[in-house]
């Protein structure tokens, strides 16, 4: 029987495991490895181009409703009704924290906001009861914006972008329930100058408040 020194043993245990290492790495160049870059870019989850799109209009929809609000401000104040007219200005303030909510969401999405002109707004309404039913027909229509932005990120399975729609889900049953609390309250004082009088002292207290995805540390 032949017997091996240790300094034999080391060495033939370096040559074996040099002969794994080159069989190993051998095989490993045969592997068909993805390009990393294109392997980066293929599973990068990003915004599609369609969902970006609507975000994208949806911002210039917000900033439009801001403009028609304070447009209805504007008009009750010269009317003398300073109680409707900061109810409209609060609400201007509200679509455009909606427009910032939006672009603070675009921006997390590594996309580009894309402002794009605001279309003129009226200036003027007959009545308050004219405001709030023009409000409550507006608020269904940004309605159906918001559920199309869900149903494209429902498509997309983009799964962050609907926990973001949802807030705006959420906050349109709450506009549209309002505007149409306002018809029903104008409707019972119409003709009665002292009940209008009162319901504009009531508007005149309505205070902003910062909506909770733009409050410190929501986001």
């Amino acid at each position: 029987m032949v017997t091996l020194d240790k300094e034999t043993k080391y060495f033939s245990k370096n040559t074996l495991l040099a002969v794994e290492l080159r069989s190993f790495f051998a095989i490993f160049a045969t592997c068909d490895i993805p390009n990393k870059s294109n392997y980066s870019k293929q599973h990068e989850f990003m915004l599609s181009q369609k969902l970006h799109d609507a975000l994208n209009a949806q911002v210039n929809a917000e900033l439009w409703s801001a403009y028609l609000y304070l447009s209805m401000s504007l008009d009750a104040e010269s009317k003398g009704l300073k109680g409707v007219a900061n109810w409209f200005y609060v609400q201007f303030c509200e679509e455009q924290a909606h427009a910032r909510i939006f672009m603070n969401y675009i921006n997390s999405r590594d996309a580009k906001v894309e402002l794009k002109p605001i279309d003129e707004v009226p200036t003027t309404w007959d009545s308050a009861l004219d405001m709030f039913k023009e409000t409550l027909n507006h608020e269904r229509k940004v309605t159906a914006l918001i559920n199309n932005l869900a149903f494209i990120a429902n498509e997309d399975r983009d799964f962050a972008s609907i926990n973001r729609i949802n807030w705006f889900i959420d906050e349109q049953v709450e506009e549209e329930e309002n505007a149409r609390d306002m018809i029903q309250a104008l409707e019972a004082v119409e003709g009665n100058k002292y009940g209008m009088y009162m319901l504009d002292k009531e508007l005149a207290t309505r205070t902003y408040t910062e909506p909770s995805p733009l409050q410190t540390g929501a986001e």
